[in-house]
């Protein structure tokens, strides 16, 4: 039996783990980066050792320091949660050889599925569908589109559609480059894309006395940049006889490589009930909450009990009701994803629902790891009941201080194609992201609001009520901006000017307001240089500018802190709008700056490998006359 679990991970999976550590007995031991000394998991552990750096390279993904911490710790067993080294084979070996348990698959079979290219050869083998593999230097416009893919890794790095062919070439030496820095290996693979097509998972468990559990299915198909946004199970998609047939095929392809513990078989299905094989993920997956809130099963404590020896019993529970999944991201849809950064003020989930996360109030989002703040999951007796309490609890949720995709999350949720069932791969690029990620809340009505909140907290320990004149005088006024927009409010007493909106009542953290004859509530977050009215975000703007703040027409800056990864042109080249200048490289995503109008490069003060922060100037591109 052990008695101590190291989990060589950090965040909201170390925290999960965790969890059910507590519930089993266990001892908890964790490992963290100089960037994660203050993190929850860091706390909750009953251990901690340190990971000098704060870079993967340096910390979670070193075997050997790994190994040790467990070691310190006083650890018998290591989980090796999602990400990171959890699909490593090598690391594994390297668990196993210092006399320490493995909670997860046989070392042989993790790297079976490494290589997605030598994991399709032995699914096929074993009879599971596999798209063929497309040789790039022979592709053709009857091909059209294929995908590029890297052939280690995951979590879309290393992938690239190309649907034209003089891009074929590019997109290959770019995926390779890719893949080569964030898994080592650069080798890529290519076959056809389907363009909508459905992501759909099969949840596996499998003891080593000869049982494989198929848990049900999951369908994953809504992503970003090819990576999950909303899970759901059971898939709307499936029906009984689909099911049955991709079971057959998970469980085959598990019994292919003598597989023990948990892991998940991944399909790419077309709407008419045909699917292939994509990859066989080694680990427990971030979309297993939803899997065990239809089965009740607790999947961390099934693959700590299989470590142990236990057997499964010969069938697994029968599913119940629907659960939905999203992952709520530090990032801006609307601005090409791209990640954000700060101190996250507070954060609250409302509703009966259930939350996994790595942060709390006060904790600082960084450009080290992956962007995502939280996995929050719904579950009801039916599909539409569990997508609207989802929606209530997202678009109640308290948020401050970082831009997320809560936005775009809820508006999914609402969405009547996704109510319909209407959910395959091209559903952002179909739908668009000017409506998916349209602002929730009313934007002037939060300006408004934010005016006499700011209004109620000058005011408080004052004698002489704020906007109290002994003659009438020209209204107060105060600005806001939310998104690029502007707002003014102006009032006097307790009347807005101009508009059919009185205040009724006011304090620092809550306002009420008579809007048209009817009463609507606010609660207020009140931080430096940040208000929080509902799920709107507005940024108080001064009077005045700063002497000296305005920056050279033309200048592109940094959105985010980051690493130059490559740069494309060089001073005095001519670009036209739309031309890559060069890529940085934050949160595990390449984000490409571009040049925004016709013009010459005049300055590009910055290098390859160079750290760069938010608002740095990267290029300046004087525009053509």
């Amino acid at each position: 039996m052990l008695t101590t679990i190291l989990v060589a991970n950090r965040g909201e999976i170390a925290r999960r783990v965790f969890r059910t550590c507590a519930e089993l007995g266990l001892g908890k031991a964790a490992v963290f980066s100089d960037a994660d000394a203050g993190a929850p998991h860091v706390r909750e552990a009953d251990a901690a050792v340190r990971l000098p750096g704060d870079a993967p390279s340096d910390t979670y993904l070193r075997a050997d320091l790994l190994v040790e911490a467990a070691k310190a710790a006083g650890a018998d067993a290591v989980h090796p949660g999602y990400g990171f080294l959890s699909e490593n084979g090598a690391f594994a070996r390297a668990v196993l050889d210092a006399g320490l348990t493995w909670i997860g698959p046989p070392p042989a079979a993790i790297e079976a599925m490494g290589s997605k290219v030598e994991a399709k050869r032995i699914m096929a083998d074993a009879g599971v569908p596999v798209l063929a593999e497309l040789d790039p230097e022979r592709v053709t416009e009857a091909d059209l589109p294929v995908l590029i893919k890297a052939s280690a890794g995951g979590g879309g790095r290393g992938m690239r559609v190309v649907r034209e062919l003089d891009e074929l070439t590019d997109a290959v030496a770019s995926a390779q480059a890719e893949a080569a820095s964030a898994f080592g290996d650069p080798t890529v693979f290519c076959e056809r894309y389907l363009e909508t097509g459905r992501h759909i998972e099969v949840q596996v468990l499998a003891d080593t006395h000869g049982t494989v559990w198929t848990v049900g299915e999951r369908e994953c198909s809504i992503q970003r940049r090819h990576q999950k946004v909303v899970e759901e199970s059971p898939s709307p998609l499936v029906d009984e006889p689909m099911r049955a047939a991709l079971f057959e095929a998970a469980r085959k392809a598990a019994q292919a490589i003598d597989y023990v513990g948990a892991g998940t078989v991944e399909f790419l299905a077309t709407e008419n009930g045909e699917f292939f094989f994509l990859e066989m993920n080694t680990r427990l997956q971030v979309e297993h909450p939803v899997t065990e809130l239809v089965t009740g099963l607790d999947l961390v404590a099934w693959q700590i009990r299989v470590a142990e020896g236990a057997a499964l019993p010969p069938e697994p529970p029968s599913p119940n009701g629907h659960a939905i999944e999203v992952r709520l991201y530090a990032e801006d849809p609307a601005a090409d994803w791209q990640p954000q950064t700060g101190t996250l003020h507070h954060f609250a989930v409302p509703g009966d629902v259930r939350v996994d996360s790595g942060v709390e109030d006060g904790s600082v989002i960084g450009v080290h790891y992956d962007p995502m703040l939280a996995k929050v999951i719904a579950w009801a007796p039916t599909r539409a009941e569990a997508a609207r309490k989802l929606a209530a609890a997202l678009a109640g949720a308290e948020i401050h201080g970082v831009r997320t995709n809560r936005d775009l999350l809820v508006n999914v949720l609402r969405h009547p194609e996704f109510l319909a069932g209407n959910t395959d791969t091209a559903f952002f690029g179909r739908h668009g992201l000017d409506t998916l990620a349209a602002p929730l809340g009313d934007e002037r009505l939060a300006a408004v609001a934010a005016a006499f909140a700011d209004a109620a907290a000058n005011r408080t320990g004052k004698r002489i009520p704020g906007g109290w004149r002994n003659v009438r005088s020209a209204p107060q006024r105060k600005r806001y901006a939310v998104g690029g927009r502007e707002y003014e409010v102006a009032y006097t007493g307790n009347r807005v000017e101009g508009e059919d909106i009185t205040l009724v009542h006011a304090t620092p953290e809550r306002v009420v307001l008579d809007v048209s004859g009817v009463r609507r509530s606010f609660s207020v977050g009140r931080y430096p240089g940040l208000v929080c009215v509902g799920p709107v975000s507005l940024t108080p703007v001064p009077r005045f500018t700063e002497p000296g703040s305005a920056l050279v027409a033309g200048s592109l800056v940094a959105p985010m802190p980051g690493t130059v990864l490559r740069i494309a042109v060089e001073p005095g080249a001519a670009v036209s709008a739309g031309d890559p200048l060069l890529w940085l490289e934050a949160m595990k995503m390449e984000h490409r700056i571009t040049a925004p109008a016709d013009g010459v490069v005049a300055e590009l003060p910055v290098s390859v490998g160079q750290q760069v922060e938010v608002g740095a100037v990267l290029a300046v591109v004087k525009e053509q006359q």
